[in-house]
């Protein structure tokens, strides 16, 4: 009736329920009373009289289960970690019944290296046993000695579960499918190599309709009944908005479309084979002519980044929790900057000026890591890094290269006179050349190349041309007009000015820099005239197509400590500017689709209000509350790029009443805890109120400060961030420490 295989013993079930097994005998995980190998199948003699239905065996110091028709589930074999699910790590070399299942119409038991795993019919799922990669799926990796329930997917009708050596997967009665566990070699199906602490939806089968799942040691399987349905017929004719592939023929631009795909699934795993090397200015033209240059437009963009990926991945140090503790002060950066200045001289004082000269402390093995690359120590702010004060220290940095605090970026010259493209956009300063500020540009650079490493977004609004360099790709003629719209234009009525007029209006034989600075472009002329007015023209040209090599040369050698730099010549500007800054739009459903709910059903009141409050904040409103709960101001691009971090929504009934609380942020863990409000207009002004006025992070003032009607307290609300997350519920879920 069923067949199972362990690491190195088997069993089945026959017809009328016997149960057979044979194998390693090691540690009793035969039944048969004793640790001998049996080399045939045996029956197990203490399961006489009972019927068998189900049947799993596990793998290194394994355990084997099995239900039984009267609705008991069994363990035996060996006991670490709990795995037997009787609340110790005692070993039995005979059945034993798990009596924490008992009567819970568990219908399917699985097996995995060390743990656990049990569906019930009524579509629950427990696990127990060794916790480390998550492979228990309770968002910890602490070991459980008897079952407990997965709360990730309570709400969910769970009619299949698997599990390998490290990891799970289940499928529900709508068809999705949830992953969690380890994922060295990508067997969660999220497209990264990183564990997943609660189950989360892979949307690379949403829509497929799954209904069996299967899992190897480290690869998954799904099974599914949904039939082929066509993908829709061409359109007609080709949407306005692609002017420049109007009077194509539409079977022409599919085709086109698929030998562009088929080419760069064929060129893109060769990519390891092609020698790629830094290139300066002089080389950029034989890079060129090689055709590699030419590719960045042609290769897709899931190609090209998946290629990258997999070098990168390959590079990842994940045996530590984080880099260097670096002590940094927030305070002394508003003492410090003079109205409408610099934070100390050359912005030193500023957070990023601070990081810029603890350079030293970040080693390749550090700038290596998936994630907190450094652990920040905020002076004067009682707060115990977990991941919320590195995201914070980061979006302060982000803030401050762009509000002046530091000299590094400037604003365009279109921005400065308030005309073209680009007006809210910066530039690297190409006035910038001491070694202070080299060693800044080479942080700006470990910046953007954790950005990329990690999946977690900048916030820098950084010109396009300015991405275009940093990608290795020359500027040309097309890219001025995007920064500075009257450069073209005034170099074009030099060259065509009238001699007498030329003379006549003695212009200077400079140009003014992106900056505004003039710049003398020759010692042998003092003016432009008709004689030298072409050698003008070639040398302005000149001058400001490369204006800011200098200093993309320097963020290019902080951006190869981190990612490999060669490689991003296959990548255009814009396509460099989203991998690293991400989306500036905020799509709800992104965010949606990593929500977990603690305290609270998806289905109740409070949530949809939640979310309706969401959809209705503007664009700046959500990033304010990404902040708020995250301390990041960007959604990553894809769900795979949140790297197994879910959105906690907590609603706790602590808070009474509840209307005179604000909501509270645990920016380490993505976690909102939020009142059980009365109704959708509290909710909105609280959660409001929060995002814009609660931005420090300080353990001794949490946003509890009561809203009586509309006055506030005298006390300012502040953000709260947990100072020691070291208690525990019995269910997992994170309690105030003593701090709050």
């Amino acid at each position: 009736m069923d067949i199972t295989a362990g690491g190195a013993h088997s069993a089945c079930i026959t017809t009328n329920g016997e149960l057979y097994t044979w194998g390693k005998g090691r540690y009793g995980r035969l039944g048969h009373g004793d640790s001998e190998d049996q080399s045939r199948p045996k029956l197990l003699e203490a399961l006489k009289g009972y019927r068998v239905v189900d049947v799993a065996c596990g793998s290194g110091d394994a355990q084997t289960l099995c239900i039984t028709d009267d609705d008991s589930v069994w363990s035996w074999g060996d006991g670490d970690y709990g795995k037997l699910g009787r609340g110790g790590s005692d070993g039995c070399k005979v059945p034993m019944k798990v009596e924490a299942l008992q009567s819970l119409g568990v219908l399917k038991v699985e097996c995995g290296s060390q743990f656990s795993v049990a569906l019930t019919k009524s579509g629950a799922v427990y696990t127990w046993g060794k916790g480390d990669y998550h492979r228990l799926g309770h968002g910890t990796d602490d070991h459980v000695r008897r079952p407990r329930r997965v709360t990730a997917l309570q709400g969910k009708k769970v009619i299949d579960v698997a599990c390998g050596s490290l990891h799970c997967v289940a499928c529900t009665e709508t068809g999705e499918v949830f992953t969690w566990g380890d994922n060295d070699e990508g067997q969660l199906g999220d497209g990264t190599t990183n564990a997943i602490q609660r189950p989360r939806l892979v949307t690379a089968l949403t829509g497929k309709k799954i209904n069996r799942v299967a899992c190897g040691s480290a690869h998954s399987l799904a099974w599914s009944t949904h039939k082929p349905v066509s993908a829709g017929r061409l359109p007609t004719s080709v949407p306005m908005e692609y002017n420049h592939l109007q009077g194509f023929d539409m079977s022409v631009l599919r085709n086109r479309l698929v030998l562009l795909h088929h080419f760069s699934e064929l060129f893109c795993p060769c990519i390891p084979m092609i020698h790629l090397q830094e290139s300066g200015r002089d080389q950029m033209k034989e890079d060129v002519s090689t055709g590699l240059d030419a590719l960045r437009g042609i290769l897709v963009s899931s190609a090209k980044e998946a290629a990258f990926r997999k070098v990168v991945q390959a590079t990842m140090v994940r045996d530590k929790q984080h880099g260097p503790v670096i002590e940094l002060n927030r305070i002394q950066v508003k003492r410090s900057r003079v109205k409408g200045g610099f934070a100390g001289p050359d912005g030193l004082k500023s957070v990023f000026g601070q990081m810029s000269q603890r350079l030293s402390l970040l080693t390749s093995e550090s700038l290596m890591l998936p994630h907190r690359v450094w652990k920040v120590k905020f002076v004067g702010e009682g707060v115990d890094d977990c991941g919320g004060g590195y995201s914070e220290s980061i979006v302060e940095m982000c803030e401050e290269l762009q509000n002046g605090s530091v000299p590094l970026l400037i604003v365009t010259p279109n921005g400065r006179d308030e005309s073209g493209a680009n007006r809210d956009c910066f530039l690297l300063n190409p006035m910038l050349h001491q070694p202070v500020y080299q060693n800044m540009f080479k942080f700006l650079g470990i910046l953007i190349g954790i950005a990329i490493r990690s999946g977690s977004p900048l916030s820098l609004n950084i010109a396009e041309p300015s991405w275009k360099q940093l990608a290795g790709m020359p500027l040309g003629i097309s890219d001025m007009p995007e920064i500075d719209k009257d450069f073209v234009p005034g170099l074009m009525c030099i060259r065509e000015m009238d001699d007498e007029a030329l003379r006549g209006a003695e212009m200077p034989f400079s140009i003014p820099s992106a900056t505004g600075q003039e710049i003398h472009l020759s010692h042998k002329y003092t003016r432009i005239t008709p004689e030298n007015r072409v050698e003008y023209v070639k040398l302005a040209m000149d001058h400001r197509l490369h204006e800011f090599d200098e200093q993309v040369r320097f963020v290019r050698e902080g951006m190869a400590r981190v990612v490999p730099v060669p490689l991003l010549s296959l990548f255009t500007g814009y396509e460099l500017e989203t991998m690293v800054c991400g989306s500036q739009d905020i799509p709800l459903s992104l965010l949606k689709s990593v929500a977990t709910y603690k305290g609270i059903e998806p289905s109740s009141p409070l949530v949809q209000w939640f979310w309706e409050v969401m959809d209705e904040f503007t664009n700046a409103e959500r990033s304010l509350f990404l902040r708020f709960v995250w301390g990041r101001t960007r959604l990553p691009r894809t769900i795979a790029d949140f790297r197994g971090r879910d959105f906690v929504l907590q609603v706790l009934d602590k808070y009474n009443p509840a209307d005179n609380f604000l909501p509270e942020s645990y920016t380490c863990f993505f976690l909102l805890k939020m009142p059980r409000y009365s109704c959708r207009n509290v909710l909105r002004e609280k959660l409001k109120y929060a995002v814009h006025f609660c931005k420090s992070i300080d353990t001794d003032d949490y946003a509890r400060v009561a809203l009586t009607g509309d006055t506030l307290d005298e006390d300012t609300p502040e953000a709260s961030e947990v100072h020691q997350m070291d208690s525990m519920e019995s269910e997992g879920e994170i309690v105030d420490s003593d701090a709050s």
